[in-house]
């Protein structure tokens, strides 16, 4: 088996493209579940802002986890 090492680059591209999906994930879900209630452009943006802070937090740990076993 082949050990792959993450540098430093490669481990900051995964946190960016993790932050920008659970950007677009949290105002996704905010509008489809918040939407009729309070209206989609304010459900699209507390998803926007509250989708990272579970997106960005699992995504990092994952990395980190990553970044141990690799």
């Amino acid at each position: 088996m082949q050990t792959v090492s993450l540098s430093l680059l490669t481990a900051a591209t995964g946190l960016l493209c993790g932050s920008i999906a659970s950007v677009v994930g949290g105002a996704a879900g905010g509008m489809l579940v918040g939407g009729k209630a309070l209206g989609n452009s304010l459900a699209g943006v507390l998803g926007g802002i509250f989708g990272p802070l579970a997106g960005v937090t699992g995504v990092a740990i994952g990395l980190l986890a990553l970044m141990f076993v690799g």
